[in-house]
């Protein structure tokens, strides 16, 4: 007999057992590993939700849902975007549902019955009529012949808010202003009283309408709650002027890509409207922009050493020179053809000013006019320069035209040995050809400029040379523009200097119409702002400028502007309140309310104000050159800053 017993088992592999161990604790980590993984929805998701009858709290702010349940008999369009564009932190919801056109006749069909009947009842028992029930027929009628021809359809219309507050104060404050601005226009509201929760998840994005509170709606009056009413200046292309202080978006924008390229800027003095300008030039350049600006007041000097640029300084000291008769070196044969006459035309006018033709001086705390020149002196002036520009070897035909041109001392020679007027007009110019401001504009011009941004300083000339130098240089400019067919942008700062005075007033505009044709863009630049809307060349001006700005303003200027941009009650107000660096930005038809922004590198170069910068984050001004204006953004680049 075999004796039966228990088997023995084969002792285990210590190593197996070693793996199963270890697969364990791996497995044990995995599992606390995922516990401790945080979702998405656990970043987003606020700390606590309570809910109450009237509101609710989200975190430590509290909230509130709206319904809207009565509107007038009327909608008109953009009756929403008072709403869209409040500054208060709100969320709103919007839901459109379609219905058949053919259950809606039939409804509308039972509803005149109704009324018919209601009205017929109460004829018979000698009530009054009811004017509300007439209308109701009247609307009944015009939507079902729409809807039968088609030209409408009906929907069932649904809008729903929520507004925060980070106190009860605070959200008693904005629930009052929110539902007297929609009272305003007979748009009525109720907060959803005990359904805040499905109020709350009605105005979140996931489409679940758990309100469901609907009115019905046609086409026509559907369309008048479109919600994206904010006004906006955002491009692919240009640079960044600022915020859009509506609807908090980027004010990015092209010049050039309006039917002209020209801008005015009005602001009284420290409201920001140098620092506006400087900035759009120095972001202009990263786009190979070329820049000149007129600078009166020594403004732009640090900017332009920070970029390597000209700082041309003009004053009776220095030893820049400037010839008024050089001729532009053009290549267009139209223009080549017409260059001589057109500079003789422009030397008429400046000549006139520096002769004090039609010139307000004061005297004796009087003020009077000096005189014009009489019409045998504008003869003898158009002969004298036709005949100096000819002893020079400069005639109508282009091929002469690069011979050495004249000076203003070879003209006064040319009238002192000439008849008629000629001797009293050569001692009227005596002063700039052996006077008191002789040589700056007496001799051959020894500037030859070739950088993106260049800049003339005549701060430091005496008031009566001011505009004349002002004339000279922005012929100048346009000589050198009509050459090629480069983007450039002219900046012509403290504009109202230029504007006292009829013949360059004239140029000024003359300018701003043509600049255009050679892809230049005028940025005219002025405080006095009554004295320049006052001329009728400065209104002329502003009408040929398709960009304004208009930051912030004395009250006497306010009713002025307000006219000329048909500017609203409310923007009005605004306007002489503005804090430094807001203002209306305007290009075409569009305008927003803008408040410009700029770095603190930006900051530190065109501020000028000394107190800005020793509050920029320790930035210091950069030295000479250390932007590298040859490392551009290419055309199509949006981000500037």
């Amino acid at each position: 007999m075999l004796a039966l017993g228990k088997s023995k088992q084969p002792p285990q592999d210590p190593v197996s057992l070693a793996q199963a161990q270890r697969a364990k604790e791996e497995q044990d980590v995995q599992t606390a590993f995922q516990k401790g993984i945080t979702a998405l929805r656990d970043f987003i998701a606020p700390s606590s939700l309570e809910f109450s009858s009237t509101r609710f709290q989200i975190g430590t702010r509290l909230a509130r849902t709206y319904y809207v349940y009565g509107y007038p008999r009327q909608v008109y369009t953009g009756w929403l975007s008072s709403m869209v564009n409040l500054d208060e932190i709100m969320d709103m919801s919007i839901y459109i549902y379609p219905v058949e056109s053919q259950i809606v006749l039939e409804n509308l069909r039972k509803k005149v019955t109704q009324l018919e009947a209601g009205i017929q009842i109460d004829s018979e028992k000698g009530r009054v009529r009811d004017p509300g029930k007439q209308a109701a027929i009247l609307d009944a009628e015009e939507m079902r012949d729409k809807l039968q021809v088609g030209e409408e359809r009906f929907f069932r219309f649904g809008l729903y808010f929520t507004i925060y507050g980070t106190s009860e104060d605070e959200l008693e404050f904005v629930s009052h202003k929110v539902e007297s601005m929609l009272g305003q226009q007979l748009v009525y509201s109720k907060p959803a009283t005990s359904q805040q929760e499905q109020g709350f998840n009605s105005t979140i994005p996931q489409m679940v309408d758990q309100l469901q509170i609907r009115r019905n709606m046609s086409t026509g009056a559907l369309s008048t709650s479109f919600p994206f009413t904010s006004a906006d200046l955002t491009q692919d292309n240009g640079i960044l002027y600022g915020i859009n202080m509506h609807n908090s978006g980027l004010v990015i924008f092209d010049r050039f890509s309006l039917e002209n390229s020209n801008s005015v800027v009005f602001a009284k003095s420290g409201a920001g409207k140098s620092f506006l300008v400087k900035l759009e030039a120095l972001r202009s350049m990263m786009f190979g922009t070329e820049i000149f600006i007129i600078d009166p007041e020594n403004e732009y000097q640090r900017m332009c050493e920070a970029v390597g640029g000209a700082y041309i300084k003009l004053s009776l000291d220095s030893t820049t020179r400037i010839n008024p008769f050089d001729l532009p070196k053009v290549i267009d044969n139209e223009e080549a053809d017409n260059a001589l006459r057109s500079n003789l035309i422009t030397l008429h006018g400046l000549l006139r000013l520096m002769m004090g033709g039609a010139q307000a001086q004061v005297q004796n705390g009087a003020q009077f006019m000096l005189p014009a020149l009489a019409p045998s002196e504008e003869a003898d002036l158009d002969a004298a320069l036709i005949n100096t520009y000819a002893k020079a070897g400069i005639t109508n035909d282009p091929l002469t035209h690069a011979a050495q041109p004249p000076t203003i001392a070879d003209l006064y020679d040319t009238l002192l040995h000439m008849g008629g007027t000629g001797p009293q007009l050569a001692q009227r110019l005596r002063k700039y050809t052996t006077g008191t401001f002789a040589g700056i504009f007496s001799q051959q011009s020894n500037i030859d400029i070739n950088n993106p941004l260049v800049v003339f300083n005549v701060r430091d000339l005496e008031d009566e040379l001011r505009p004349v130098a002002m004339y000279i240089v922005l012929n100048y400019i346009w000589n050198k523009t009509k050459v090629d067919n480069k983007r450039r942008i002219l900046i012509v700062d403290e504009a109202w200097q230029l504007m006292r005075y009829e013949d360059s007033a004239n140029f000024l505009f003359s300018l701003a119409k043509r600049a255009r044709k050679y892809n230049l863009g005028i940025t005219t630049i002025t405080q006095d702002v009554e004295d320049f809307m006052g001329s009728r060349l400065g209104r002329a001006v502003v009408a040929n400028a398709s960009m304004q700005f208009l930051l912030k303003q004395s009250p006497s200027a306010v009713d002025v502007l307000k006219d000329v941009f048909k500017l609203t009650s409310e923007e009005s107000k605004r306007l002489s309140q503005f804090p430094v660096g807001q203002g209306l930005f305007f290009a075409g038809q569009n305008h927003v309310h803008l408040q410009i922004i700029a770095s603190p590198t930006e900051t530190s170069l065109i501020t000028t104000n000394p107190g800005n910068t020793d509050s920029l984050q320790n930035n210091q001004p950069l030295e000479q050159g250390t932007i590298d204006l040859n490392n551009r953004l290419s055309p199509g680049s949006a981000g500037v800053v």
